[in-house]
This record gives structure tokens, C-alpha cells and sequence, in this order.
């Protein structure tokens, strides 16, 4: 155990949601100069738009099954995709800062607390999650590409995807080991987001893999957000919000006591 981290089980801890508004405020001080940074991920999903959804959808015309045109079917679970890279890519910040530039030992000097960090973490991704699906539904709201006032709720919807998505990617980078190990995230994360019906219904699947893609967490994501642009309202939206929830609760936790335990070696 260093002794700046020894030394701060001595200092009385301030409550949670004053620890974890502080680590929101810092990571928010460190951007306030280079917030375009903040943005980068919201383009790989606006390019996927227009080159499939707009371009690729001239071809198609309509989704089977549905009365959508193939770029409204396809601009909700990109937007999805959106409130996920924002988070998910986010939480990765949290490697360097725990692994190289030592920015927790700092933090827990004062009475900020493990568990601070994770919450403050979280929150933050969260909050790039917003961003990125803020500007992407101003993006398809002005392209025409909403189908019902239930859209109103996208942006909440966003961020449980954003939620769900930070507390998971907090609690794995926590195990990674050098550099190198993102490539284990970049083999999860393409798949996921290929083959979660985000170009093309799920029941072109067989049944055994329609069964593994509705475990993804980005499917949860989807069929939230496309349920809203769409008007297509019920207890599977209930459910997705469920899943995502106790996705990011429960990565909160083990990233809390992950970042103690890495820091108390």
C-alpha cells in the first residue's frame, strides 16, 4: 500500500454524491478546452447513416415487415450505437488514468473514496453519452426520420443506454493489463454492434442465434430507442430499460471495489 493511499483512511469521506459530483467536475475542467475531443466518436455513426441508411436505402425502399423506410429503421439504433461509443469510450479513459497517470491516488488523498470515482466516472460517460445522442437526434429530427412523439423520451432512453454501457466498460478496463488488451474490446464491440439488428430485423436470424443476439446489451439499447422514434411502445422497452439499469448498477460496483483493490496493492 503507497502511503498517500494509506494516508487516506484517515481522512473523513465526504458523501457519495458530493464525492462523485467532484470527479464529474474535474473531468469536465479537463475538457473545458478541448471539448471537440468530446464529439469524435458522434461522426462513425452519422457516416453509417448516410452511406447506408440514406445511400444503400434508396436501393432497398422499404423494411420488410414494417411500414419504415430503411433509413428510419436504421437512424434509432444507430443513435443507440451513439449513447453506447460515448460511454463505453469514455470509461476506457479511466485505464490510463488508473494504470499511468496515477489520477485516482491523487483523488483519494482527499476525502473522495473509491467508490466516488466509480460513481463520478460513470456519470461522466454518461454525460459524453448525452452529447453524442443529443446531437445525433437533432441530426435525424431534421432529416425527418421520427416516426412518433414517443421520441420525446429518447434522450432519457440514452441515457440508461449510456448507464448501462459506463458502468460495464468502468468495471472492465479495470482488469486490463497493458494497451494491447482494447484489442478484446474492439473484438466484442464490432460484432455487437453488426449483428444487434441494427441494420436488418432479427428475424433473418435462425431461432439459436436470434436467442444470443436478444443477450446483447446493445439490442437492449436498439429495441429501446427504436421503439420510441417509432411509436412501438410496450413491456419490451420496460424490460430493455431493466436490463441496462442492473447492467450499469452492478458494473459500478465491481469498478468500485476493482479501483480499491488496484490501489490498496
Amino acid at each position: 500500500m503507497t502511503e498517500l493511499v494509506a494516508r487516506t483512511r484517515l481522512v473523513p469521506r465526504v458523501q457519495p454524491r458530493v464525492g462523485g459530483r467532484l470527479v464529474v467536475e474535474r473531468n469536465a475542467m479537463v475538457y473545458r478546452r478541448t471539448w471537440i475531443i468530446l464529439f469524435s466518436g458522434f461522426f462513425e455513426p452519422l457516416f453509417y447513416l448516410y452511406a447506408l441508411g440514406v445511400g444503400l436505402g434508396a436501393l432497398i425502399g422499404n423494411v420488410p415487415g414494417t411500414n419504415l423506410s430503411y433509413a428510419e429503421y436504421v437512424a434509432p439504433a444507430l443513435l443507440a450505437s451513439s449513447a453506447m461509443n460515448g460511454a463505453f469510450y469514455d470509461a476506457t479513459n479511466v485505464f490510463w488514468k488508473l494504470r499511468y497517470g496515477k489520477v485516482y491516488e491523487a483523488m483519494l488523498s482527499t476525502p473522495v473514496s473509491p467508490s466516488d470515482v466509480a460513481v463520478g466516472e460513470t456519470m461522466w460517460a454518461v454525460v459524453r453519452a448525452l452529447l453524442y445522442s443529443a446531437a445525433f437526434l437533432f441530426v435525424i429530427a431534421v432529416g425527418g426520420y421520427l416516426e412518433s412523439w414517443w421520441a420525446v423520451l429518447t434522450l432519457p432512453g440514452a441515457f440508461v443506454i449510456g448507464f448501462g454501457f459506463a458502468g460495464a466498460g468502468i468495471a472492465a478496463v479495470t482488469w486490463m493489463r497493458s494497451w494491447q488488451d482494447f484489442e478484446f474490446v474492439q473484438l466484442v464491440m464490432l460484432p455487437m454492434f453488426l449483428f444487434s439488428a441494427t441494420f436488418y430485423p432479427i428475424t433473418i436470424y435462425p431461432t439459436a442465434i436470434q436467442w444470443i443476439v436478444q443477450v446483447l446489451p446493445l439490442y437492449h439499447g436498439i429495441t429501446l430507442i427504436r421503439g420510441l422514434t417509432t411509436g412501438i411502445v410496450g413491456v419490451t422497452q420496460l424490460v430493455d430499460v431493466l436490463y441496462l439499469g442492473a447492467m450499469g448498477l452492478v458494473g459500478m460496483a465491481i469498478a468500485s471495489r476493482r479501483i480499491d483493490g488496484l490501489l490498496l496493492k
